[in-house]
């Protein structure tokens, strides 16, 4: 496999590579809007939720949490997880930058 020659791009599109390829699979969107959409930090079992082995949410959740979306505390045997607020927040604002950018040019 080829080196990605990163090293020539800027660090915000080196940054928004990474958070495209994160969240570039379903089940890591469908965990973000479930954690999302609750009141507090998730502690209960995801795999019923979301449908997936525990192995595999394991994994996703690992994934979410190295791009600092979540934040997560052990309980015994059991994580929580929940938003990073003020990573979410970032992570919206570098999207609206890289989105309101953009210029129409074509017809």
């Amino acid at each position: 496999m080829g080196t990605t020659k990163s090293q020539i791009f800027t660090e915000q599109q080196n940054d928004l590579a990474q958070l495209f390829k994160v969240l570039g699979h379903p089940a890591r969107v469908a965990i973000l809007q479930y954690i999302s959409h609750q009141n507090a930090c998730i502690c209960n079992d995801l795999v019923e939720e979301i449908g997936l082995a525990q192995a595999t949410i394991s994994q996703h959740l690992k994934e979410l949490k190295g791009l600092g979306l979540l934040k997560g505390e052990v309980e015994g045997k059991r994580m929580c997880y929940c938003i990073d607020i003020d990573r979410w927040n970032s992570i919206q604002n570098q999207l609206n930058s890289f989105f309101n950018t953009t210029k129409s040019n074509c017809c």
